[in-house]
């Protein structure tokens, strides 16, 4: 009930008094400190069965459903999905399915037992703006596709990596992989467009990365990176750059620019779309309203009832993203912490909590975007210097982490 499930539930309740779906059970090991909620969503009025656990919910509730939605920590999501699919259950899977590669190969195996295809929440892929651009892109109207470019930054305040025992791991207490961070987990939906956007293989595709440099940093008091620098080259010949971090005292929207040869595209989820065209011509695309969850919602529910042939990302899809994440952190080797005077607290007078800032942060995205430089290469201190890796090297990928945890 608590986190991003809270978003769920307040989804499900505006379909259930449009008729769309009945929410029919829930559970959550902390029940009773879930009281407010529980009376704000109706649950008692609504006939809600509530539970402590899943594997008690799927025993008594399991025949009832067509959907499980699965919006737990990332560690649990293995096993729930697991669950959901042997009880026979369409499982709607939040992001990231997980972030070890080998996990995600399990979870797709054992998937294909499953009477419909799990749906992992990667939001922004159906909006009807982002399909048509990427129809274009596809027939050449754009020219060749080139490069493209990802760069964010959320605030996130000290707090938030305290608020749960996995925020900022990279592993869990009993080795399992986490890797929570704002490119694998808070801003992961972006990061998975950019992927979409390279894909070739038709409308629905996803272009897999074949080399990559990453330096990864921290100023948080965490396991994992808060800020990381990615280069990628992907398939079919096009460079993917990204820079994201969460040590910042200012939100900058993540962009998508996409650069071709006759235009550049910049995607600005909840914004808009502005392309500029070589010949200097400008086209500007306004978005239609839309509610990332109740969209994806009612996109898996048309799937489930045979009204379209796939969800609009399978686990399948889900391998580019979570191998680009995997190989970024093999890439930089170490996860540099960064302290001295360039690093600013900062307390927030309006929501009360402190932050942690590089203070030369946005001139390091854009120096790296624009120019290629690394932060390493501009003073930033780096133990070892990062290395190009490729799908070959997913094999270090556990090795890594693990020597990363223990430092």
């Amino acid at each position: 009930m608590g986190g991003y499930a809270g978003m769920h539930h307040q989804t499900v309740l505006q379909l259930e008094e449009k008729g769309h779906a009945r929410l029919v059970c829930t559970c959550d090991p902390r029940l009773a400190s879930f009281e407010a909620e529980q009376q704000s969503w109706r649950l008692a009025s609504r006939g809600v069965r509530l539970f402590e656990d899943h594997a008690s919910m799927l025993a008594a509730c399991g025949r009832e459903l067509d959907v499980l939605v699965v919006p737990t920590p990332i560690p649990l999501h293995a096993e729930m999905h697991r669950a959901g699919v042997d009880a026979g259950i369409s499982v709607y899977l939040e992001k990231p399915p997980t972030l070890d590669f080998v996990e995600l190969e399990e979870m797709i195996a054992h998937d294909r037992s499953a009477l419909k295809a799990t749906v992992v929440g990667f939001n922004f892929i159906i909006e009807k703006a982002r399909l048509a651009l990427k129809s274009r892109l596809l027939s050449g109207e754009f020219g060749s596709l080139q490069e493209i470019q990802l760069i964010g930054r959320w605030p996130r305040p000290t707090s938030y990596f305290e608020r749960n025992g996995w925020a900022g791991c990279l592993l869990g207490p009993d080795g399992r992989i986490i890797l929570d961070s704002c490119l694998g987990n808070a801003m992961a939906h972006f990061v998975h467009n950019t992927l979409f956007w390279a894909g070739s293989n038709g409308l629905m595709s996803w272009a897999t990365p074949e080399r990559v440099r990453a330096e990864l940093y921290r100023v948080h008091a965490i396991q994992g990176a808060d800020t990381f620098f990615v280069r990628a080259d992907l398939e079919g010949g096009v460079r993917l750059r990204i820079a994201l971090s969460h040590a910042c005292g200012e939100s900058s929207a993540p962009t998508e620019t996409v650069i071709c040869s006759q235009a550049i595209v910049r995607y600005s989820v909840g914004q808009g779309v502005t392309i500029t065209w070589k010949d200097g011509r400008t086209e500007r695309i306004s978005f239609l309203p839309f509610d990332a969850l109740i969209e994806n919602h009612l996109a898996y529910y048309r799937y489930i009832r045979g009204e379209t042939d796939r969800p609009a990302t399978t686990l399948a899809d889900a391998r580019p993203f979570v191998a680009l994440n995997d190989l970024a952190h093999v890439s930089s080797g170490t996860i540099e912490t960064l302290s001295g005077p360039g690093i600013l607290s900062q307390r927030n007078e309006q929501d009360q909590k402190d932050y942690l800032i590089i203070n030369s942060l946005e001139f390091a995205q854009t120096q790296f975007m624009n120019g290629g430089v690394w932060p390493s290469e501009r003073g930033w201190k780096r133990s070892a210097p990062a290395q190009e890796v490729g799908l070959a090297d997913l094999a270090r990928f556990h090795d890594v982490i693990r020597a990363m945890a223990g430092g």
